[in-house]
């Protein structure tokens, strides 16, 4: 028997990953927001990371492959990571700050990585190299930021009311010893 939860949970992963073959603005997606929501809610921490880069990598293959995939995917892992510190706890506050500490890492990860491997733009390997990368980066930063704060929300808050909603989609509590 599938557990309903866990099935729930796939179908908003899957809803997310979605979105990056809508038409949208550079960058304004809801692959952060995908990643931060299954380490916050998948329990069993397999799932927490399997599920959003099983979705992610389904993406890229109906999107096609990109050089460096292992950046943003060493990215999204680490959002994973910061998901799971809000499993115990998913209150508004710390859901958001959550995205915005994702929001940071991921661009700097990603903007180092294309900045230390520059096979798009190629940019000198001195400090204003890199400068001039995260400057040039900024435009797509403010969408990212923007997709991350609206799908987090969406996902999240989705699925606090579906949770409302239906007994079943409700995390088990634990039984007293």
């Amino acid at each position: 028997m599938i557990n309903p939860r866990l099935l729930a949970l796939m179908v908003f992963v899957l809803f997310a990953a979605a979105t990056r073959m809508l038409p949208h603005p550079p960058n304004l997606t809801a692959m952060t927001a995908m990643a931060l929501f299954g380490g916050a809610y998948f329990a069993d921490r397999r799932w927490a990371f399997a599920a959003p880069l099983l979705a992610l990598l389904l993406s890229d293959l109906l999107l096609g492959f990109y050089p460096h995939m292992e950046i943003p995917y060493l990215g999204f892992v680490l959002v994973v990571c910061i998901g799971l510190g809000l499993q115990k706890q998913r209150t508004a506050g710390r859901i958001f700050a959550a995205t915005l500490l994702s929001s940071v890492m991921f661009f700097v990860l990603t903007n180092f990585g294309a900045w230390l491997l520059g096979t798009e733009m190629p940019y000198p390997k001195t400090l204003d190299g890199l400068m001039a990368c995260y400057i040039n980066a900024l435009p797509f930063f403010r969408n990212a930021l923007l997709g991350d704060l609206i799908y987090t929300a969406l996902l999240f808050g989705g699925f606090r009311l579906l949770e409302g909603r239906f007994n079943a989609l409700r995390e088990p509590r634990p039984t007293p010893a």
